[in-house]
Protein backbone atom coordinates (compact mmCIF):
# COMPACT_ATOMS: atom_id res chain seq x y z
CA UNK A 1 0.00 0.00 0.00
CA UNK A 2 2.98 2.71 1.07
CA UNK A 3 4.69 1.75 -2.40
CA UNK A 4 1.05 2.70 -4.49
CA UNK A 5 1.10 5.85 -2.43
CA UNK A 6 4.89 6.50 -2.93
CA UNK A 7 4.44 6.10 -6.81
CA UNK A 8 0.96 8.19 -6.88
CA UNK A 9 3.52 11.14 -5.06
CA UNK A 10 6.20 10.06 -7.43
CA UNK A 11 4.12 10.35 -10.57
CA UNK A 12 2.26 13.54 -9.19
CA UNK A 13 5.83 15.17 -8.52
CA UNK A 14 7.29 14.63 -11.60
CA UNK A 15 3.72 16.20 -13.43
CA UNK A 16 4.07 19.02 -11.98
CA UNK A 17 8.10 19.35 -12.73
CA UNK A 18 6.97 18.97 -16.08
CA UNK A 19 4.10 21.11 -16.15
CA UNK A 20 6.09 24.17 -14.88
CA UNK A 21 9.23 23.23 -17.19
CA UNK A 22 6.81 23.39 -19.68
CA UNK A 23 5.06 26.78 -19.13
CA UNK A 24 8.42 28.15 -18.51
CA UNK A 25 9.58 27.21 -21.86
CA UNK A 26 6.17 28.53 -23.43
CA UNK A 27 6.57 31.67 -22.01
CA UNK A 28 10.46 31.87 -23.08
CA UNK A 29 10.08 30.56 -26.63
CA UNK A 30 6.69 32.34 -27.09
CA UNK A 31 5.86 32.46 -30.98
CA UNK A 32 5.65 36.13 -32.05
CA UNK A 33 2.64 36.87 -34.20
CA UNK A 34 3.25 39.83 -35.14
CA UNK A 35 4.15 38.77 -38.90
CA UNK A 36 0.85 38.23 -39.45
CA UNK A 37 -0.40 41.40 -37.69
CA UNK A 38 1.77 43.27 -40.27
CA UNK A 39 0.46 41.49 -43.06
CA UNK A 40 -2.97 42.58 -42.49
CA UNK A 41 -1.98 46.30 -41.56
CA UNK A 42 -0.15 46.64 -44.77
CA UNK A 43 -3.37 45.94 -46.79
CA UNK A 44 -5.22 48.60 -44.68
CA UNK A 45 -5.51 51.71 -46.12
CA UNK A 46 -3.99 53.83 -42.82
CA UNK A 47 -6.56 56.69 -42.88
CA UNK A 48 -6.82 56.13 -38.95
CA UNK A 49 -10.06 57.31 -39.14
CA UNK A 50 -11.37 54.96 -36.51
CA UNK A 51 -14.69 53.82 -38.50
CA UNK A 52 -14.26 50.57 -37.50
CA UNK A 53 -14.19 50.76 -33.78
CA UNK A 54 -10.49 50.63 -33.02
CA UNK A 55 -8.18 53.60 -32.81
CA UNK A 56 -6.56 53.02 -35.94
CA UNK A 57 -5.51 50.53 -38.61
CA UNK A 58 -2.58 49.22 -35.96
CA UNK A 59 -5.27 48.10 -33.48
CA UNK A 60 -7.83 47.04 -36.22
CA UNK A 61 -5.14 44.61 -37.68
CA UNK A 62 -4.15 42.91 -34.43
CA UNK A 63 -7.77 42.24 -33.49
CA UNK A 64 -8.41 40.77 -36.62
CA UNK A 65 -5.32 38.65 -36.32
CA UNK A 66 -6.16 37.47 -33.16
CA UNK A 67 -10.36 36.60 -34.42
CA UNK A 68 -11.31 39.72 -32.54
CA UNK A 69 -12.96 41.48 -35.03
CA UNK A 70 -14.54 40.72 -38.95
CA UNK A 71 -12.48 41.91 -42.13
CA UNK A 72 -15.79 43.82 -43.08
CA UNK A 73 -15.36 46.91 -41.20
CA UNK A 74 -13.47 49.53 -42.95
CA UNK A 75 -15.16 51.76 -45.06
CA UNK A 76 -12.23 53.70 -46.68
CA UNK A 77 -10.88 50.32 -47.74
CA UNK A 78 -14.17 48.86 -48.95
CA UNK A 79 -14.74 45.81 -50.67
CA UNK A 80 -11.00 45.81 -51.91
CA UNK A 81 -9.39 45.69 -48.72
CA UNK A 82 -11.90 43.16 -47.79
CA UNK A 83 -11.52 40.89 -50.56
CA UNK A 84 -7.46 41.60 -49.77
CA UNK A 85 -7.88 40.49 -46.75
CA UNK A 86 -10.14 37.35 -47.18
CA UNK A 87 -7.64 35.84 -49.71
CA UNK A 88 -4.53 36.57 -46.86
CA UNK A 89 -6.48 34.62 -43.93
CA UNK A 90 -8.19 32.07 -46.11
CA UNK A 91 -11.38 32.81 -45.48
CA UNK A 92 -14.39 34.25 -47.67
CA UNK A 93 -15.14 37.75 -47.92
CA UNK A 94 -18.17 39.66 -46.43
CA UNK A 95 -19.94 42.44 -47.37
CA UNK A 96 -18.82 45.72 -45.70
CA UNK A 97 -20.65 46.12 -42.79
CA UNK A 98 -22.66 49.06 -42.61
CA UNK A 99 -22.94 49.89 -39.09
CA UNK A 100 -19.06 51.29 -39.95
CA UNK A 101 -20.50 53.33 -42.58
CA UNK A 102 -20.54 52.86 -46.74
CA UNK A 103 -17.59 52.70 -49.38
CA UNK A 104 -16.80 56.21 -51.03
CA UNK A 105 -16.42 56.06 -55.10
CA UNK A 106 -14.04 59.14 -54.91
CA UNK A 107 -11.62 59.18 -51.60
CA UNK A 108 -11.94 62.68 -50.40
CA UNK A 109 -10.15 65.70 -48.38
CA UNK A 110 -11.08 68.24 -46.45
CA UNK A 111 -11.35 71.76 -47.06
CA UNK A 112 -11.45 74.76 -44.44
CA UNK A 113 -12.74 77.94 -45.47
CA UNK A 114 -10.55 80.15 -43.96
CA UNK A 115 -12.29 83.42 -44.29
CA UNK A 116 -14.92 81.50 -41.55
CA UNK A 117 -11.94 79.95 -39.51
CA UNK A 118 -11.90 81.30 -35.90
CA UNK A 119 -8.73 79.10 -34.76
CA UNK A 120 -10.13 77.03 -32.32
CA UNK A 121 -7.63 74.10 -32.89
CA UNK A 122 -10.59 71.47 -32.52
CA UNK A 123 -9.67 70.18 -35.92
CA UNK A 124 -6.27 69.82 -35.18
CA UNK A 125 -6.98 68.01 -32.30
CA UNK A 126 -9.22 65.91 -34.02
CA UNK A 127 -6.93 64.67 -37.20
CA UNK A 128 -5.08 61.42 -36.72
CA UNK A 129 -2.63 61.99 -39.13
CA UNK A 130 -1.72 65.84 -38.62
CA UNK A 131 -3.02 67.31 -42.01
CA UNK A 132 -4.04 70.39 -40.47
CA UNK A 133 -1.67 73.16 -40.23
CA UNK A 134 -2.61 76.41 -38.07
CA UNK A 135 -2.54 77.73 -34.42
CA UNK A 136 -4.81 79.22 -31.72
CA UNK A 137 -6.58 82.43 -32.83
CA UNK A 138 -5.18 81.78 -36.40
CA UNK A 139 -6.55 80.19 -39.35
CA UNK A 140 -5.79 76.52 -40.25
CA UNK A 141 -5.53 75.08 -43.59
CA UNK A 142 -5.23 71.55 -44.77
CA UNK A 143 -2.16 69.83 -46.04
CA UNK A 144 -4.26 67.77 -48.96
CA UNK A 145 -1.66 65.21 -49.51
CA UNK A 146 -1.49 64.17 -46.03
CA UNK A 147 -5.56 64.46 -45.40
CA UNK A 148 -6.76 60.84 -45.51
CA UNK A 149 -10.42 62.04 -45.72
CA UNK A 150 -11.26 60.28 -42.60
CA UNK A 151 -13.64 63.01 -41.82
CA UNK A 152 -12.84 63.32 -37.98
CA UNK A 153 -12.28 66.75 -38.06
CA UNK A 154 -15.32 68.02 -39.33
CA UNK A 155 -17.58 67.49 -36.48
CA UNK A 156 -15.61 69.27 -33.83
CA UNK A 157 -15.74 72.53 -35.98
CA UNK A 158 -17.74 74.94 -34.12
CA UNK A 159 -18.66 77.04 -37.20
CA UNK A 160 -18.73 74.23 -39.51
CA UNK A 161 -16.10 75.72 -41.82
CA UNK A 162 -14.64 72.51 -42.95
CA UNK A 163 -15.68 70.93 -46.22
CA UNK A 164 -14.98 67.17 -47.25
CA UNK A 165 -14.65 67.46 -51.26
CA UNK A 166 -13.86 64.75 -53.62
CA UNK A 167 -10.57 64.29 -54.52
CA UNK A 168 -10.55 64.36 -58.75
CA UNK A 169 -8.31 62.26 -60.86
CA UNK A 170 -5.06 64.75 -61.86
CA UNK A 171 -4.27 64.59 -65.82
CA UNK A 172 -0.90 63.11 -64.54
CA UNK A 173 -2.75 60.18 -62.84
CA UNK A 174 -4.20 57.08 -64.39
CA UNK A 175 -6.74 55.30 -62.25
CA UNK A 176 -7.64 51.77 -63.38
CA UNK A 177 -11.45 51.00 -63.46
CA UNK A 178 -12.41 48.38 -60.41
CA UNK A 179 -13.04 45.28 -61.15
CA UNK A 180 -15.75 43.80 -62.53
CA UNK A 181 -17.86 40.52 -61.51
CA UNK A 182 -16.19 40.40 -57.99
CA UNK A 183 -12.92 40.57 -58.30
CA UNK A 184 -10.10 41.30 -55.65
CA UNK A 185 -7.51 43.04 -57.70
CA UNK A 186 -6.43 46.22 -55.91
CA UNK A 187 -6.79 49.09 -58.78
CA UNK A 188 -3.84 51.47 -58.65
CA UNK A 189 -2.39 54.96 -59.84
CA UNK A 190 0.25 54.92 -62.27
CA UNK A 191 1.81 58.20 -62.80
CA UNK A 192 1.42 58.46 -66.96
CA UNK A 193 4.57 60.40 -67.14
CA UNK A 194 6.31 56.96 -66.23
CA UNK A 195 4.91 55.49 -69.23
CA UNK A 196 7.25 56.10 -72.23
Amino acid sequence: MTHILLAILVIMSLALLFGSLLDYVALRLKINDKGLVNKINALLPQTQCGQCGFAGCQPYADAIAHNEAAINRCPPGGKTTIYELADLLGTEPLPLNPEHGVEKDLPYVAYIREEECIGCTKCIQACPVDAILGAAKLMHTVIADECTGCDLCVEPCPVDCIDMIPVKPKNIDWIWDKPQGGGHVAFSRIPVSSIQ
